[in-house]
């Protein structure tokens, strides 16, 4: 009798060529996403008279450096920016690989067009050189980020040596409550397992919760586990999943997703599969969401109160607590609500899609903000829908700043758009790290509704007391 497998555990065999004496397994690569930073991994190429073996697998789409005001060269930051997208562009055309130029609509976040474009798909193994493509595991793909020399590699040879990580289950039951979204479900579990929880692991979010997520809301909680410090997270294939791919572009037509899509139902884990840590959350347990520190671990509801460091015990802990705090310019028992706030910013590959669009849009409407706000759709296709549903009025009239680009913009603040020195900003991106989003810049990390409403009303406000229109 066959042993009972994971759905990590499916697909690391079915990709498995190898195993060397060091224990490491070359996989075999199916989809690899190059962004404007791959540039020293087509110099490794091309220094040793290479060649990319699969190109037809291989997607290149600018989107770290491109600016979202416009794609005029008065747009970009400086001519080094405009440079390295232009270099990305032209090693795709120079190896002939699947390319999203700036002219195309479809080119937005990696993270957003994979899936969009059907790319993504279950029950394969998805690399790009960012650690953020964990996103994809959303679709029951296996899907990490690799560094400039591994990325090299799978160009080369489409494949990739990898020490097999441990697998952790986590499992999110209950019900959630209104005005609890995906993103403040992902910032509960790290919260709660800590940013070095996933460590080591490649975690498989699972429980009626989860299953109960849109594939927009799964993406969100895969996008970040990166910062639970997992290898990669992933969502077993269901009927939701197939239903999103659809007649997608990339995705099997005809016979071929019949045939797909009996493979795709043989991946979820089995029943009695095991997992090398086992996690459990209530869902009832769980409120919106705001971090307060330098980690996404560093959250709590927003109507909790900033920590005190005098109460550690641990003088190394409070030493780490007291910069934290000094960087944020917050004070010990501080209620988040009371937390004033410079700027918004609603995008980035974690919530930057049709729903989470919609999301703000239902705080915004008939409403004014009072302090700046951005919203940046994650492609142009995203960008077209929510105009044509109207959702463009509403930010506008609202006093929001709708941009007409797609790309990663003030999440990693290197293409203009960033916070800053000393100003604090409520984003729906996924890290909060010390001048990620420019120097000296405060960020908080929330969920694209109450980013919406505090916006609104310049502080952290508790979107459940906002009437939703």
């Amino acid at each position: 009798m066959a042993q009972p497998r994971s759905l990590f555990e499916k697909i690391w065999e079915r990709h498995s060529i190898t195993t060397n004496e060091a224990g490491q397994t070359l996989l075999f690569i199916d989809r690899h996403f190059c962004h404007e930073l791959s540039f020293h991994a087509f110099n490794m190429l091309h220094g040793n008279d290479r060649k990319v073996r699969h190109p037809e697998r291989t997607f290149a789409i600018p989107d770290h450096y491109t600016p979202t005001t416009g794609l005029d060269d008065a747009d970009y930051v400086d001519g080094d920016t405009q440079a390295l997208v232009q270099n990305l562009i032209n090693n795709a055309k120079r190896n002939k690989l699947n390319l999203f130029g700036l002219d195309d609509e479809r080119r937005g976040i990696i993270h957003v067009v994979g899936p969009e474009q059907g790319i993504t798909q279950p029950g394969t193994i998805i690399v790009c050189g960012d650690s953020h493509t964990s996103t994809h595991g959303a679709l029951g793909a296996l899907a990490f980020g690799i560094g400039a020399s591994d990325v090299s590699h799978v160009l080369a040879t489409q494949t990739l040596w990898q020490p097999k990580p441990k697998s952790m289950r986590v499992t999110v039951s209950g019900k959630r409550s209104i005005g609890v979204t995906a993103k403040d479900v992902i910032l509960a579990i790290i919260g709660h397992i800590g940013a070095a929880g996933g460590t080591g692991h490649v975690i498989e979010y699972a429980g009626p919760v989860i299953e109960s997520l849109s594939v927009d809301e799964r993406l969100t909680i895969c996008n970040m586990s990166i910062e639970a410090g997992a290898r990669a997270g992933m969502i077993a294939p269901d009927e939701e999943t197939y239903s999103y791919l659809r007649d997608r572009p990339f995705a099997p037509q005809g016979a071929e997703w019949e045939k797909a899509e009996s493979f795709w139902r043989s991946l979820p884990s089995d029943s009695d599969a095991e997992f090398d840590r086992e996690v459990t959350l209530d869902a009832a347990s769980i409120e919106p969401m705001v971090t307060w520190g330098t980690s996404p671990e560093d959250v709590l509801p927003v109507g909790g109160r900033i920590p005190d460091p005098a109460l550690e015990t641990d003088t190394k802990r409070q030493d780490i607590l007291n910069r934290k705090m000094d960087y944020m310019g917050l004070t010990p028992g501080q209620q988040i609500s009371d937390i004033k706030v410079d700027r918004v910013f609603i995008g980035s590959c974690t919530n930057s899609r049709i729903e989470d669009l919609r999301d703000a849009a239902s705080i915004l409407k008939n409403r004014t903000i009072s302090i700046p706000a951005i919203i940046v759709p994650g492609s142009g296709l995203i960008r077209a829908q929510a105009e044509q549903e109207g959702l463009d009025k509403i930010f506008e009239a609202a006093g929001v700043d709708w941009r007409p680009a797609a790309g990663c913009s003030m999440c990693i603040g290197v293409n203009g758009d960033f916070v800053n020195n000393g100003e604090r900003c409520a984003s729906t991106s996924n890290r909060n790290f010390e001048g990620r989003q420019g120097r000296g810049a405060r960020t908080h990390l929330v969920s694209p509704a109450m980013a919406a409403a505090t916006a609104v009303t310049g502080h952290f406000t508790d979107v459940r007391d906002m009437e939703q229109n």
